[in-house]
């Protein structure tokens, strides 16, 4: 496809999103065990009318530290292999748009790669009126929770939405003083905020992506101000981290971590107010918190994200299971493979 349409449409659409954009794709081209694909229905003239860009992601072959012999790797891929369309489909509006959209899953759901278990849209915006075209080509509905926080507003509204308790313990650590926030701008603070990760994701039992994934973002991605990594210290030691990024009005928490040793410096409370500020200051108007968990199941990162006010919404996801049998084979050995601390 033209990149130049690609991009056109991509701004122009009002659902557009920054995982729709060829940087997005180009980062996700660069990183150990994630190959994505690019869809479209196009008109006679080129011009783009539904876009789907999945994300085939292997568990086994991005989780860092896991080093596995590549003919181990080949036999277990139909096994440990998703694809993920991170910001769900785009298409034009109208009857002509979702006959587009409906052309594209027809065509992706006869000729997907038969090592994919399943592929999940995740949707950042309410797409209702497209269920009955997903829903056709077995793309079916699931719940699932996401923060957005209104920052076209004066600062103070912004805090005073912000719990009491949490405001009451942002206050007192800016007076303390003791932890600094920057945002980095070289690898080695890059590779800082992937330690971080590490130690967060390790600690829950989830596979954390490949440190090639937040290399190419900063390669690609900041240059152009659409990726910020923020950091946050106590004495020089890094306490929290915040990945974060940006596209046309909207800033997205992409991933986060801290450091429970430094718990009592609320490292990570300083930093997300921290980044609603910077991000209202510098022009966005909704701060999309990333996620928040199905709302039937605890997840300890909702109730976090909470305290910071914004709208609770449930735009879901909707997944295609391509193969029933070898999804459940999967979820039973991934499963095992966490409580071995194998994916960790």
């Amino acid at each position: 496809m033209d990149e130049q349409e690609w991009r056109r449409f991509v701004e122009e659409h009002p659902d557009g999103s920054i995982f729709h954009t060829p940087e997005m794709f180009e980062v996700y081209s660069r990183t150990r065990g994630h190959r994505p694909e690019l869809w479209a229905t196009v008109d006679g003239d080129g011009r783009v009318l539904a876009l789907l860009l999945p994300v085939q992601h292997t568990v086994l072959d991005s989780a860092p530290g896991v080093q596995w012999a590549t003919w181990l790797n080949g036999f277990l891929r139909p096994l440990t292999t998703r694809a993920v369309v991170y910001g769900s489909v785009l298409c034009a509006p109208g009857t002509t748009g979702r006959e587009a959209l409906a052309l594209l899953l027809q065509t992706y759901t006869e000729e997907v790669d038969a090592a994919i278990l399943f592929t999940e849209l995740r949707n950042l915006v309410d797409v209702g009126d497209l269920h009955p075209t997903l829903g056709e080509f077995g793309f079916e509905y699931e719940d699932h929770l996401n923060f957005l926080v209104d920052l076209d507003r004066p600062e103070e509204e912004i805090l005073a939405d912000v719990s009491s308790r949490t405001r009451k313990r942002i206050r007192s650590g800016m007076n303390k003083g003791e932890v600094r926030i920057e945002e980095v701008h070289d690898e080695a603070g890059v590779r800082a905020c992937y330690d971080l990760l590490a130690k967060t994701y390790g600690r829950a039992k989830v596979p954390l992506s490949d440190y090639s994934l937040f290399k190419a973002a900063f390669d690609v991605l900041h240059p152009k101000g659409m990726a910020h990594f923020f950091l946050a210290t106590v004495d020089g030691a890094p306490a929290a981290t915040s990945i974060d990024l940006t596209y046309k009005d909207v800033a997205y928490g992409w991933y986060g971590g801290t450091d429970r040793e430094y718990g009592r410096y609320v490292p990570n409370e300083l930093l997300s107010w921290h980044i609603l500020k910077w991000s209202r200051e510098n022009g966005y108007k909704v701060y999309d918190w990333g996620g928040a968990g199905k709302p039937d199941e605890e997840y300890g990162p909702r109730d976090f994200k909470a305290k910071f006010g914004g709208e609770l919404v449930c735009f879901g996801r909707n997944v295609c299971v391509h193969a029933p049998m070898r999804l459940r084979a999967s979820e039973l050995g991934y499963n095992t493979l966490r409580q071995l601390g194998v994916l960790t």
